[in-house]
């Protein structure tokens, strides 16, 4: 099993998104950039984050006051984030981050204005316009959920067990499915050179379904050239 999965925790229906975004936080680390919406963003939350190294890109209410302190290159800014008005005041337990504040025009349904905040400092190595667009990106969480939910189960009721635990393993069963679907088509765009995000989800798993049969038919197998090799039945 892949290591992010061992280190994934579930919570109870009881649990909010702000608790579970703790401990998964946890398993942060310096080789990753972590993007978070902005009911997520906190004071505390942003130090938890800090600490773990990784680059951070959250975005932010825009009614958190954010004075413009100094202006760079690309049009972000730095300023300074305090746990309460009280410590704003007093110049106490001050944190340094960059400001990237941008419209999309042109965009339907887009809000007014968006605000984010990031600890990566130089506007050289993350540009802005850069950030911004990746900020948007995450949002493709919600096609991935849409995979597992329509597509990958195939059903009307997604989880069909009924005490915790095996609720549990079916839901990870069903991101391995997903993970192994994903791993298929990255290596056939690959091969094409295409990007992966352009095939099909939905094309990847009828092509499997017709596979699928022929599989099943194939005697166990050693590991080997392209993970497994023919062993001797005899």
């Amino acid at each position: 099993m892949p290591a992010w999965l061992n280190e994934a925790e579930m919570g109870s229906y009881e649990q909010s998104e702000l608790t579970l975004a703790g401990s998964v936080m946890a398993h942060a680390d310096a080789t990753m950039l972590i993007t978070a919406d902005r009911n997520f963003y906190s004071y505390a939350f942003w130090q938890q984050s800090l600490a773990t190294g990784a680059r951070l890109l959250f975005r932010l209410s825009s009614v958190l006051k954010l004075p413009r302190e100094k202006i760079l290159a690309d049009g972000s800014y730095l300023s300074t984030i305090y746990s309460s008005t009280q410590d704003r005041k007093k110049g106490r337990g001050g944190i340094r981050v960059r400001i990237i504040e941008y419209t999309l025009d042109g965009i339907p349904d887009a809000e007014p204005s968006y605000r984010l905040t990031t600890n990566w400092m130089d506007p050289t190595e993350a540009p802005a316009l850069e950030l911004a667009a990746l900020y948007h990106r995450r949002w493709t969480i919600e096609s991935s959920l849409d995979e597992l939910k329509t597509h990958l189960a195939d059903r009307q009721v997604v989880l069909r067990s009924k005490r915790p635990e095996l609720v549990e393993q079916e839901f990870y069963a069903l991101l391995l499915a997903h993970a192994a679907v994903r791993h298929l088509m990255t290596e056939a765009a690959d091969q094409t050179g295409q990007a992966a995000e352009d095939l099909s989800f939905i094309h990847a798993i009828r092509v499997l379904h017709r596979r699928l049969p022929a599989a099943g038919s194939i005697p166990p197998l050693g590991i080997g050239q392209h993970g497994f090799t023919a062993s001797s039945t005899r």
